[in-house]
């Protein structure tokens, strides 16, 4: 396949390419709102990591707003131009072959439910593995495995939930449905996941036939044309033969062939196998980010879920406790603290743990103010659950409150507090009121309690469980 791909860094604090693709029949301009390309790069970044040299974004989707050309490749260029041009930045680039790019780009566009940027995750990953062609099956099996985490670690819903309570995507309750059959842990890998799902497929099929019933059909809505009427989409067998027949016109990421309902089979077209393969990385990028919108436009309380595509696993590499603890190894040597659930005494010889109140895996951060020493045997029987309110909440606002009068206290423990500030001090409610000098115990637990619990009623609604732990 010929092709060639102009690529320009356009930010060098963030640290990100953005790869302009045109066909050689029609040289477009693609437009690029600033605030668009810092939202991708935070997708890109947690997607690609941090190490990454670049993060690359494929925007087909864009129309002309401006016929201007404009290659950025530094820092100096980019701020320069965003003067000039009132943050609108214009990319040309090209893609030389003969594919319906814009199609493509339409593949998920007005999405009913998230299961839409799955089904498009599941080709691309597939696609990128060498596969030539799959069933419905193999592809609702990787979809199910994509979505493992997000749902069952995370308990973030697909779609959101209805007016009646319930669940509204349908990959979402094939996910829960998996988990209720096998029992596996929320951070089971997607080898595991997909092991599950080939011993079970029986118990599945109801869930994984409804997730065929539109979504592998209406996905091609980009390439059809106007003259597909609209009962033509209440006929799968019309649909597929309208598929084959604008195959013709416009090549087809893939067509239906053999088989019939989770066997029914699609093959994966040469030319767009070559493009996808070509640009796996950036088109993975587009798809997460189009993903996260949704997720978070349907999450609303949620907070953090660029972090949760992956696994608790995979995102323990940010977290930052090395301040804070030794901030609590400082005043422990002052004098021992009790442990917030079983009430022995923690002392500056104690092997213990920094652990949050309310999970990591929901706050996805590590504030110093959720954050408490215990015992790491029961660390590890806590896990990802909530702590019961009454009576945890009290002993762990107790510890908090003894942490804050040594700040004011003694100059050491102050300057330890001070470094936390990176990693540990972010929220404002807890710099500008928790923090401040002159409360006394009721005035700081009021404070404290104030903002924790609406966090923790936040993710009990999410779906957050609570340990069965007692002590008294």
């Amino acid at each position: 396949m010929n092709e060639r791909v102009n690529t320009f860094i356009c930010r060098e604090d963030v640290v990100k390419a953005i790869i302009a693709i045109k066909t050689s029949r029609e040289r477009r301009k693609i437009s690029l709102g600033l605030s668009d390309i810092k939202m991708m790069s935070y997708a890109f970044q947690n997607y690609l990591g941090e190490s990454s040299p670049c993060y690359n974004c494929i925007r087909l989707f864009h129309k002309p707003r401006v016929p201007f050309d404009v290659a950025v490749s530094t820092k100096e260029e980019y701020m320069d131009y965003q003067l000039k041009d009132n943050s609108i930045l214009q990319i040309n680039g090209t893609y030389q072959n003969d594919l319906y790019l814009d199609g493509f780009a339409q593949m998920m566009k007005d999405p009913s439910y998230c299961y839409k940027f799955y089904w498009m995750e599941a080709i691309v990953i597939l696609i990128s593995e060498g596969k030539t062609e799959a069933t419905f099956s193999e592809i609702i099996d990787e979809m199910i495995a994509r979505a493992w985490y997000t749902v069952e670690e995370y308990y973030v819903h697909l779609s959101g939930i209805g007016a009646d309570g319930e669940i509204r995507d349908g990959l979402e309750r094939a996910v829960i449905k998996l988990k209720a059959i096998t029992n596996l842990p929320g951070n089971a890998s997607r080898a595991l996941v997909k092991s599950e799902l080939i011993k079970h497929a029986d118990d599945l099929r109801a869930e994984k036939m409804q997730l065929t019933h539109m979504v592998p059909y209406r996905a091609l809505a980009g390439f059809f044309e106007k003259d597909l009427k609209a009962d033509d989409w209440n006929s799968i067998v019309r649909i597929m033969e309208y598929a084959r027949k604008m195959n013709e016109r416009k090549l087809l990421p893939y067509l239906f062939e053999g088989g019939t309902g989770l066997q029914r089979t699609i093959v994966f077209n040469e030319l767009w196998i070559n493009m996808i393969q070509d640009n796996t990385v950036a088109i993975l990028g587009w798809i997460q980010y189009e993903k996260l919108k949704w997720l978070q436009k349907n999450n609303p309380d949620v907070r953090s879920i660029v972090h949760k595509l992956e696994s608790i696993d995979d995102n323990k590499k940010i977290r930052k406790l090395s301040q804070v603890h030794k901030l609590w190894d400082a005043i422990l040597d002052l004098g021992p603290i009790k442990d917030v659930f079983n009430d022995e005494l923690i002392t500056k010889d104690f092997d213990y743990d920094v652990d949050h109140f309310i999970p990591w895996s929901f706050m996805m951060n590590d504030e110093l103010w959720n954050l408490m020493p215990m015992d790491g045997n029961l660390n590890s029987s806590k896990n990802n659950l909530l702590p019961k309110w009454d009576p945890f909440f009290k002993r762990f606002a107790s510890n908090q409150y003894r942490l804050y009068e040594l700040i004011y206290d003694k100059e050491q423990i102050h300057k330890l507090f001070n470094a936390c500030e990176k990693d540990n001090l972010h929220s404002l409610w807890a710099i500008r009121e928790l923090y401040h000098p002159g409360h006394d115990e009721t005035e700081f637990i009021k404070i404290l309690e104030t903002n924790m619990a609406a966090e923790y009623k936040s993710a009990r609604l999410q779906g957050y469980g609570v340990w069965d732990y007692d002590n008294d």
